[in-house]
């Protein structure tokens, strides 16, 4: 992703070199982003019919909670802004009137069409929206990047990170990116300690001016031969291990659900992706109560017969973030940057935006130390926020049904969310009191996760008991009508991506 962003960014003016090794491979599971990736696609000037089938992709319209609140029990995280009647979300005024059990179905569209498995596109690749919002007209391939989010784009992407990779590979190659496979023994660093060259096993020593570290959770630039420390986020976030499965399925039969979806468990919980062709199944849970066979059992029953045979792929993660991520000249990217567990798809969401805030705090021949301070607060503030973000799924899931789930509610929590949570519940959050500054998520998805998790005493603004609710019942009725029609029209998502293929 870096190799091709910035051959498309900076072009010619630079000359890029990706040294990587055939022995080490790439851990291939984070299958699933939120919905500003678009804008990593649309700035390499890539239309979805380009990519989208080599990779075996599919859309994600939002996250399904299941078992979150009580086993049997689900909810949808959507990519879908809220609806204000009268200057209240339809949060508060769902509190206020209650018209159903199902907060996500009475508020959003979202719910409805995942649960009917629909494509967020017609057959003549039209997206739904415009059925009911008048937009300005935008060009299919304008470049934009996370800071132009004016709008909430109703889908991410889930595809196949492996292809992807060759994919991306192949596309930053052919716009002159020079594609070295070969061992790096050692890492070489001047009198100054910036890092001169690399020595490799067959190319020999390999020279540059900035040096990318995507080497994953071993950081072996930054934290090895830069010596960065790294801040574990594991005393909030207990979960450090993964075991995953790739499970061929037909999906003509089964069906495509345009979501991820995240199924809470005994000691954690299991990410269900559905792509075309198969699906990426895995259980994230915290070692401390649970061993590693134990978690491949568990999943294993949890795919049924099909995961029989299947090699599973166990997973160390490093949970938190290094102190710093640029340091003299080396810049990490991804996982040996930080890394805050998988639950809201955030692992390509923060090579996205480390590669975007790297090109708009790119250094010239000074250096200057106040790009490189800037750069390292943006990412930290995005890795913080994020933790935060996923703390509160844990902090607030109503679940308690055995020591890891009753142990979440008193485990240690972030500076600043505990006031957070007590202003909560007298107010719903908003843009003002949520994390301050950019990590990705609105006050809706805190608004849908509170909701949802059913953990937290919430009320809805007591002005609402004084006002005429006549707009807000026909809004929420809109709502279900719209719901219905699109239901009706949109195809299924398989029927979309078959054609698509």
């Amino acid at each position: 992703m870096t190799a091709a962003y910035l051959r498309a960014a900076l072009g010619d003016s630079i000359d890029v070199t990706l040294v990587e090794s055939r022995r080490i491979k790439t851990i291939g599971v984070g299958e699933a982003t939120f919905s500003t990736v678009r804008h990593f696609f649309d700035y390499l000037g890539l239309p979805e019919t380009e990519w989208m089938p080599k990779c075996n992709a599919t859309y994600k319209l939002g996250i399904r909670f299941e078992n979150w609140r009580h086993k049997g029990h689900y909810f949808y995280h959507p990519f879908e802004r809220l609806r204000v009647v009268d200057g209240f979300p339809l949060t508060d005024w769902w509190l206020q009137k209650k018209p159903s059990d199902r907060f996500d179905q009475d508020v959003f569209l979202m719910s409805a069409i995942c649960d009917a498995e629909r494509s967020p596109r017609y057959l003549d690749g039209r997206l739904f929206e415009q059925d009911f919002v008048e937009q300005r007209e935008v060009s299919e391939l304008e470049r934009t990047t996370l800071a132009e989010q004016n709008t909430q784009f109703p889908y991410a992407y889930q595809f196949d990170a492996s292809l992807l990779a060759d994919f991306l590979t192949e596309y930053a190659t052919e716009r002159g990116a020079r594609h070295i496979e070969d061992d790096v023994l050692e890492v070489v660093r001047d009198e100054r300690g910036w890092i001169s060259h690399l020595r490799t096993r067959e190319h020999g020593d390999i020279a540059g001016d900035l040096f990318i570290d995507c080497t994953g959770f071993r950081g072996m630039l930054l934290n090895q031969a830069l010596e960065e420390p790294f801040i574990s986020y594991q005393d909030t976030l207990p979960n450090d291990s993964a075991v995953a499965l790739r499970v061929p399925v037909d999906m003509e039969v089964k069906g495509l659900r345009p979501c991820t979806t995240a199924t809470a468990q005994e000691a954690g919980w299991i990410w269900t992706i559905p792509l075309f062709g198969r699906i990426g199944t895995g259980y994230v849970y915290a070692g401390d109560y649970i061993t590693p066979d134990e978690a491949e059992r568990t999943l294993r029953e949890f795919v049924g017969p099909e995961a029989d045979e299947l090699e599973a792929n166990h997973i160390r993660m490093r949970v938190g973030r290094s102190r710093n991520s640029w340091v003299n000249n080396c810049v990490a990217i991804g996982l040996s940057s930080g890394f805050v567990e998988p639950l809201e798809s955030t692992g390509i969401f923060f090579i996205q935006h480390g590669i975007e805030e790297l090109v708009k705090h790119f250094p010239d021949a000074t250096w200057d130390p106040r790009l490189r301070d800037a750069y390292n607060q943006a990412v930290a503030n995005v890795m913080d926020g994020v933790r935060e973000f996923l703390v509160l799924h844990y902090r607030c899931a109503a679940r308690s049904d055995n020591a890891y789930w009753r142990d979440a509610k008193t485990r240690a929590i972030p500076d600043g969310l505990a006031a957070r949570l007590e202003a909560w519940q007298a107010k719903l959050p908003t843009q003002e009191t949520v994390f301050p500054h950019y990590h990705g998520f609105e006050s809706y998805s805190y608004l849908s996760m509170l909701l949802g998790l059913g953990g937290l005493d919430l009320k809805p603004a007591g002005a609402l008991a004084l006002m005429d609710d006549t707009r807000v019942t026909k809004e929420f009725q809109l709502i279900k009508d719209q719901a219905r029609e699109l239901v009706q029209r949109l195809p299924s998502q398989y029927e979309y991506l078959a054609q698509m293929h």
